[in-house]
């Protein structure tokens, strides 16, 4: 008889502690990343830290006794399929938030669906345009390449180097970036001399390099993501152009270094914290998040957290602050949101308002340098 008991006494004790943990319903969260496709260094990290950071949160217990679910889609980085996702998202699966996407132009091509349902969208793309102009229901945690090419400016005219020539890849992330970089140019004193473009999938782009060569700039300033960058850098090196090089944070990553080999050596560009997590004071108040998420990651993975996995943990850890602030709904989610204050995370110290929606100031770079296939500070 005990025996035969001990099944139904077993149940009747995991209930009571499932109860205990989370007594209240779970809060679904959705995310659409580009697993997949070209953009897949991006998102595959994205998608890891996201499930990485919720599961770690359900461990110790939820956030107010709320379980939370995350339902994940992968786009392939197709702004057809983000959209169609994200109407799955809301009207089948009754998310109260989406995470991603992951390029600048499939987050803006989501933004009028969440704008419409008033769902809350953090997406986890750089372009200004996903939060200015400001939209009610549309967050994000990847700096804006706004500031990026500040920083970049900023060391430019420390360095007294004025001429430029920009070569950007012709996707949402390139135009935005190319846009921020002929439209703060005279701000610094610099000029723009020259002015290319390629394509997402090109596999050689001597003959822009060729031309640019011939126009004799001080510097080239690359806007992309992998692996276009790589290319770029490779073929700069065989034709032996001793111009410096300086590239987006689209490629703030060891992958590009992985990518680009000896061609990476001596590359500038602006970066989030946490490639150089190690090398921060202990002054910084993004250094505690950092190194435990570089660590976590490792753990899960057995790989570095990068800059682009960190939107990811950035948008969760949001969320989770929104929830443990009252957020239960779509509509109290986004008000908590936006009612985030110095929130020190991966991306930067957040600090979001009825105003701003992107969070983050110019202290959200560093720039960085590829020496001896590492990140080092540029002092």
């Amino acid at each position: 008889m005990r025996i035969r008991c001990f099944p139904f006494v077993l149940a009747a004790v995991s209930m009571l502690f499932g109860s205990s943990v989370f007594a209240a319903a779970p809060l679904k969260i959705g995310a659409l990343f580009a697993v997949t496709g070209p953009a897949a260094f991006l998102g595959a990290p994205e998608r890891n830290s996201a499930q990485m950071v919720v599961d770690e949160i359900n461990r110790a217990g939820g956030v107010k006794g709320h379980k939370l679910e995350l339902v994940a889609y992968d786009t392939a980085g197709d702004a057809t399929k983000a959209v169609q996702l994200a109407s799955k998202l809301i009207k089948d699966d009754k998310v109260i938030a989406i995470i991603g996407p992951s390029t600048t132009g499939e987050s803006m091509a989501v933004i009028p669906v969440v704008e419409r349902e008033n769902v809350p969208l953090i997406s986890c793309a750089a372009g200004i345009k996903i939060t200015e102009p400001l939209k009610k229901w549309v967050f994000k945690t990847a700096q804006n390449d706004t500031l990026a090419v500040a920083r970049i400016y900023e060391q430019l005219k420390k360095q007294k180097l004025a001429k430029v020539a920009i070569l950007t890849v012709s996707d949402g992330f390139g135009a935005s970036g190319r846009e921020q970089l002929k439209a703060q140019a005279a701000k610094f004193g610099i000029t723009v001399i020259a002015d290319d473009t390629y394509g997402p999938k090109d596999t050689d782009m001597t003959s822009q390099l060729t031309k640019i060569r011939g126009l004799k700039p001080d510097v080239i300033i690359c806007w992309g993501t992998n692996p276009g960058p790589a290319v770029i850098a490779k073929n700069a090196r065989q034709l032996g152009i001793r111009i410096p090089l300086y590239m987006s944070h689209g490629v703030s990553s060891k992958k590009f270094i992985e990518l680009a080999g000896e061609a990476a050596e001596g590359i500038r560009l602006p970066s989030g914290r946490v490639v150089v997590a190690d090398l921060l004071p202990a002054s910084d108040p993004q250094k505690k998040s950092l190194l435990g998420f570089v660590k976590d990651y490792q753990n899960h993975y057995k790989a570095e957290g990068d800059h682009f996995g960190g939107h990811a943990w950035d948008a969760v850890m949001l969320l989770k602050g929104a929830i443990e602030r009252g957020a239960t709904t779509a509509a109290t989610v986004r008000d908590q949101l936006e009612k985030t204050r110095q929130f020190h995370g991966i991306g930067g110290s957040f600090t979001y308002t009825a105003q701003d929606h992107a969070g983050l100031g110019k202290d959200a770079f560093v720039l960085v340098e590829v020496k001896n296939r590492d990140w080092v500070i540029v002092k």
